[in-house]
């Protein structure tokens, strides 16, 4: 007779198959989980990003401007931000230079997700100091891979 195997044990060895499947992007940093900042000021669009991250086992919070993100990054840092460029107040293209230009911030790793397709759009954001650019709408695989990329 082969080798018992416990319910635990089988249980177990599920869980890592579909944690594999699943979330391919879940990063433990110090056993901490992946946190993102998503400041996005369009109700559908957030929730389709913070669905996205979700499912790769992301921690999401979110602000729907520039102004309650930072009041968010003064008590919580997250381990990566997906700003968009058009948001009431201060834009994501400023905003993104404020933060890549301040000492505590800066190595926050910025993710600009927008509807702008163009190429000078795509080089100011990485004039600004962000790390990748991604054009709305946004695939769940180009979200991954951009995100793996970043915290890897």
């Amino acid at each position: 007779m082969g080798k018992q195997v416990s319910l635990k044990d089988a249980e177990f060895e599920i869980f890592c198959f579909l944690a594999d499947i699943f979330s391919p992007i879940v990063s433990y940093q110090n056993n901490v989980m992946t946190t993102a900042l998503i400041v996005e000021d369009s109700l559908t669009d957030k929730a389709i990003l913070t669905d996205y991250l979700q499912q790769s086992g992301i921690t999401v919070t979110s602000a729907t401007s520039s102004e309650e993100a930072l009041k968010m990054l003064q008590s919580a840092r997250p381990d990566f931000l997906l700003l968009d460029v058009v948001l009431p107040g201060q834009s994501g293209f400023e905003f993104c230079h404020d933060l890549k230009t301040n000492e505590s911030t800066r190595d926050i790793p910025i993710i600009i997700c927008s509807t702008k397709n163009t190429d000078a759009d795509k080089l100011w954001s990485t004039m600004l100091g962000a790390d990748a650019y991604l054009t709305k709408p946004v695939t769940q695989q180009q979200l991954t891979q951009a995100v793996t990329k970043l915290i890897a």
